[in-house]
């Protein structure tokens, strides 16, 4: 009869401490963005971002709801960046492309990677202005919630966060000036 208790009072204890932890929602914004140093003489008309073909893709787990969250994530760090200015001669249409959406399968420890390719281009002459591949990835101690899917979806927040961000910093530093590859 003991072993009966202690048994229902492990798994109480179980559902009690599962049920206090909330699996976060998916919510990549980037929390701490500023101005860059180093604003681009370009206005950017349009942004665009989705799964890369599968030839390029090394492995993609991830359904349709990710690409206009990442979207929206990355137009809000755009705005409060600063890096573009508006009502410019010099038009540009952005393209990201994910490469890689690796999520955990379990553990104690929850690590998401993420890859993507950002690409400028100048709308009049069709020029490359800015082409980089992106990888980052999101890391989630056991220690952050005992229920696993809540570490997971955290990982993927972090994962995408860190690219958005590797991204502007990126961006920051890069002289866009000079063609990667000619339009026309």
């Amino acid at each position: 009869m003991q072993w009966k208790s202690l048994a229902f009072i492990s798994i109480l204890s179980v559902f009690i401490v599962t049920g206090c932890t909330s699996v976060p929602p998916v919510d990549f914004t980037v929390q701490d963005v500023g101005m860059v140093d180093n604003r681009k003489d370009v206005e950017l008309k349009s942004l665009t971002v989705g799964f890369a073909p599968q030839s390029q893709q090394s492995k993609v787990e991830a359904n349709a709801t990710i690409p206009p969250l990442w979207k929206e994530s990355l137009q809000d760090a755009l705005n409060r960046s600063l890096v573009f200015r508006d009502d410019m001669e010099k038009k540009v249409n952005l393209s990201v492309r994910i490469t890689e959406f690796d999520v955990p399968a379990g553990g104690a420890s929850m690590t998401t990677r993420v890859s993507a390719i950002y690409e400028m281009v100048d709308r009049n002459t069709g020029d490359l202005i800015f082409t980089q591949q992106i990888s980052s990835e999101g890391v989630v101690p056991f220690d952050y919630a005992f229920l696993g899917m809540a570490r997971a979806v955290e990982s993927w927040n972090r994962a995408v966060r860190n690219n958005i961000a590797d991204f502007i910093n990126t961006l920051d530093s890069s002289d866009i000036s000079k063609p990667v590859f000619k339009g026309e």
